[in-house]
């Protein structure tokens, strides 16, 4: 094709027409010398014009279509006839293959260095030009070009050495391979997949005839079914010498944690392994530490709970609790409450199993009951340590639990987290767990219970009428207001990988303790503390919380169900 050429130089033409001002444009050129971006970034980073204001004037300008391609539905095949690392570079995507021509987007259409280039590599057929909003594009590269290809290639590669090998055990001649070594790769495309997925957890499961490899992609499981089974045991045993486990035992489980750079990332991995049929199965939790650590106002909690919660976090001593079931972003919220308290002015030790996040002056310890030392034990120590503040991974049993509050009870805020289902059962499991009930009650503060739930991928929401069995559930929870709501779900699409859902959101409640609450609590009477809870004018039920999401076109009924299957509902 013919490169489409402006008239005029960008800026000019914005000032011509009168989107910009002369004062803005001298500005932007002034930034972008400092900068050495491109006008078009610098006048959306200074707020001078939106991003997809800007693409629909040079797309008019250039005569040539503006595209959204966030519900458009691009064949993997058609988007890597132009490889993934020039498509990133030039921040171009073929989005249709028309035979003797290809139509590819770009967020820069006046680059005609990069469509010099394009035509080059993409010769004989000829380029259709579409102008497509950059966040689109690398969304589209996220999804596109994925690594499964490459997986499936590897593992291909490394189950043909495997079946060339006359050893029984091809595991072992993998020990002083380096990082070019067909596993190496294969592990690097499974990790660069995951990142690029933004996967929480990935399971290595052998099986009798495949060999699983599942991502947990927004809390729900995702399966990519490979057919070389005997590949397992030198995938496990790379990922062992990594964790620095013992790589000869195969009969009991063992966990470990190691690090890795991904793309860009800073990935921290939490690997278990277990013996099972086939082999040993592997789960391995990626924390990316590139993203640091998210305050409570980036939890998505409401601001009025983080106004309730930050009035909690800051009280002298007493005890917090932070609740849910495993993975629902308990330690989340908790090193967000650390990183508000964090002063140079405090004396904050913290005793986690594992450390999840370094912070600076905090004083971390980790747990390792090999050697005896327990959250119990470390606990009694980090009392006789001065703190203002102490924060304990999770409230395991009853010496715990004990020290824990006499803690509380003796000047210090501790916080904590508890495997509990909401959060009036959490003062109930401290009980349960051996606590005298004067002690719970003079020391519990407020106990805050969370989940996760996906959202509706914005690109793709549609009205949804809930079903009959859906609206009945729906009446019980929320009454009236259930049948007048207006909810949403999404229909799928480019950018949601057509699952309807992209990222997740916190659904929280936040039971504050107050003095008949506390005083039920002391005399052990159960009942009229659970009554007296649910009656609490400021408590409202996480099932209520994540009603109110999908009232705001957040979340789906779906979802909300979901969540209601794991929670007490009843009044």
């Amino acid at each position: 094709m013919a490169a489409p050429k402006l008239k005029m130089r960008l800026g000019d033409l914005l000032v011509h027409e009168h989107i910009i001002t002369n004062e803005q444009l001298m500005q932007a050129l002034n930034s972008q010398k400092t900068t050495g971006r491109k006008l078009g970034d610098t006048l959306i980073e200074l707020n001078y014009i939106g991003e997809k204001q800007l693409l629909e004037f040079l797309a008019q300008q250039l005569d040539v279509p503006f595209l959204d391609i966030s519900q458009r539905r691009i064949p993997t095949e058609v988007a890597k006839l132009l490889p993934e690392v020039h498509a990133r570079r030039l921040r171009a995507l073929i989005i249709e293959d028309q035979g003797d021509a290809v139509l590819i987007g770009m967020s820069d259409p006046a680059d005609l260095s990069g469509l010099d280039q394009l035509e080059q590599m993409l010769s004989p057929k000829r380029l259709k030009l579409a102008v497509v909003m950059e966040s689109q594009l690398y969304e589209a590269f996220d999804g596109l070009y994925r690594r499964t290809a490459d997986i499936e290639s590897f593992a291909s590669q490394l189950g043909e050495e495997y079946e060339q090998s006359s050893d029984f055990d091809l595991s072992t001649s993998f020990i002083d391979e380096g990082g070019d070594a067909t596993v190496g790769k294969l592990l690097q495309s499974v990790f660069e997949d995951a990142v690029q997925m933004r996967a929480s957890d990935i399971h290595i499961e052998p099986d009798e005839k495949q060999l699983r490899i599942r991502q947990r992609i927004d809390g729900v499981l995702q399966e990519n079914v490979l057919k070389e089974t005997k590949i397992a045991s030198a995938m496990v045993l790379r990922l062992k010498l990594m964790a620095g486990l013992d790589i000869s035992e195969k009969r009991l489980p063992q966990d470990g944690r190691f690090n890795l750079k991904i793309k860009g990332h800073s990935v921290d991995v939490r690997m278990s392994t277990m013996p099972i049929q086939y082999g040993e199965s592997v789960v391995m939790r990626l924390l990316d530490q590139t993203e640091g650590i998210l305050s409570l106002d980036e939890t998505g909690m409401p601001e009025d709970l983080v106004a309730r919660l930050r009035h909690q976090i800051t009280r002298p001593h007493g005890m917090i609790l932070v609740t849910g079931p495993t993975g629902s972003g308990k330690t989340t919220t908790l090193y967000g409450a650390l990183s508000e308290l964090n002063q140079s002015s405090k004396k904050i030790i913290t005793v986690e199993d594992p450390v999840e996040y370094r912070l600076p002056r905090i004083n971390q310890v980790q747990i390792n009951s090999k050697i005896d030392l327990t959250f119990s034990s470390v606990l009694r120590t980090a009392l006789r340590q001065d703190p203002d503040i102490l924060m304990v991974g999770e409230m395991r049993d009853q010496e715990t639990v004990e020290i824990g509050l006499r803690g509380a009870l003796t000047g210090h805020l501790v916080l904590s987290t508890l495997h509990t289902n909401d959060a009036i059962t959490s003062a109930l499991r401290l009980v349960d767990m051996g606590a005298a009930g004067f002690l719970v009650g003079s020391s519990l503060r407020a106990i805050v219970a969370q989940r996760l739930v996906r959202r509706i991928c914005e690109h793709c929401a549609i009205d949804h009428q809930p079903t009959s069995q859906e609206l009945l559930w729906l009446s019980h929870l929320a009454g009236e207001q259930a049948n007048t709501a207006q909810f949403k779900q999404g229909k799928g699409c480019q950018s949601c990988q057509y699952t309807g859902y992209k990222g997740r959101i916190g659904v929280f409640e936040l039971l504050e303790m107050n003095e008949p609450m506390m005083a039920a609590l002391k005399r052990d009477d159960t009942e009229a503390f659970t009554q007296l809870s649910k009656e609490n004018p400021t408590f409202q039920p996480l099932a209520l919380s994540a009603f109110d999401y999908a009232c705001k076109g957040i979340t789906t009924v779906e979802e909300v169900l979901r969540l209601v299957e794991t929670v007490d509902v009843t009044g």
